[in-house]
């Protein structure tokens, strides 16, 4: 089968699109042809070599997490599949996969795609959407009426985010750059800050929860906007998060909490009835072709990607980009 695969660490001119052994699967395992993934900015993370503490030294590596595709062979164990299966989820970035034709996947791994998504569209919805929903509801606690900021709320994770808390019926405001001030108000914010002409930081409203899917801020400097059992929500481990995270875990109070993604069916499964109920739809910057995955690392790394990349595996596929 064809894939993406690297045997060092370093830029994207490390990536190789070449042949590579088709994956046999586990009895707990399925095997799926893949039809698209996406770029997630843990997967260059790992090419760089950010992340090799955990990544580790082995080599060569397949890459990619996110994927929609076709069930094509199953394991004893994964009774739930059926062959022709349609289905997205994730495999654990750390041990990649998804940029590739096929890759065996933990039958926990994946539920059925949503049935109006597009292949494309669909691979773009688990980590990022999944971080979305299990970050506001798991450890939010988000209920109907709260107000809730997004931070970042044109990204991948942050448009998801955005209708995820719309969906809730809460109070939501996001901040965002100037050009895309517009797409945010169309998900469905209330309010939406500049961030180019204001400090949200700054302001004398407090919110109940602040989702700060960038990872630009810290709790510390949002402290004095959260109401005093508000939540603070971080994507990024950073030194300051990781502390403000055990120094409020003791203690009654406003806390600081970080997530990570985990790919649940239920909480697959949640996403996809938001989908199909049209309440959440995914925005798409661009699209690549899997040859062209250096071109798509490269622009993911430039920082100004509007929601989300979707990588096309398999020619003929169509995705809609939203304007």
């Amino acid at each position: 089968m064809k894939a993406i695969v690297i045997h060092q660490y370093g830029s994207p001119d490390v990536l190789r699109y070449q042949d590579i052994p088709t994956p046999t699967i586990k009895p707990d395992q399925v095997l799926v042809k893949i039809h698209a993934s996406s770029v997630n900015p843990v997967d260059w993370k790992i090419r760089q070599g950010l992340l090799q503490p955990v990544s580790g030294y082995n080599f060569p590596k397949v890459l990619g997490s996110d994927l929609s595709g076709e069930v094509v062979e199953v394991g004893s164990q994964a009774t739930r599949w059926r062959v022709g299966d349609q289905v997205y989820g994730f495999v654990n970035p750390l041990f990649g996969g998804a940029y590739a034709e096929y890759v065996a996947v933990p039958a926990g791994n994946l539920t059925y795609k949503p049935q109006n998504m597009t292949y494309a569209e669909a691979a773009t919805v688990p980590i990022a959407g999944l971080t979305a929903l299990q970050g506001l509801l798991d450890l939010g606690q988000l209920r109907p009426g709260q107000r809730v900021l997004i931070n970042g709320a044109s990204g991948g994770v942050g448009t998801f985010a955005v209708q995820i808390a719309v969906a809730m019926n809460a109070d939501v405001t996001g901040v965002c750059g100037t050009s895309n001030v517009d797409l945010v108000k169309r998900l469905g914010a209330h309010t939406v800050i500049d961030y180019t002409q204001e400090d949200f930081t700054r302001q004398e409203i407090q919110y109940d929860i602040i989702f700060d899917a960038v990872g630009k801020q810290s709790f510390f400097n949002c402290e004095k906007i959260l109401k005093s059992d508000g939540i603070y929500i971080s994507t990024l481990p950073t030194i300051d998060n990781m502390g403000a995270t055990l120094q409020t875990l003791f203690f009654a109070g406003k806390k600081s909490k970080l997530v990570l993604a985990q790919p649940t069916r239920r909480d697959l499964d949640a996403l996809r009835d938001l989908i199909e109920a049209g309440k959440i739809q995914t925005v798409i910057d661009r699209t690549y072709p899997l040859n062209d995955l250096a071109e798509a690392h490269t622009y993911s790394e430039m920082g100004r990607t509007v929601g989300k990349i979707a990588i096309t595996v398999n020619e003929g596929l169509q995705t809609i980009n939203i304007e």
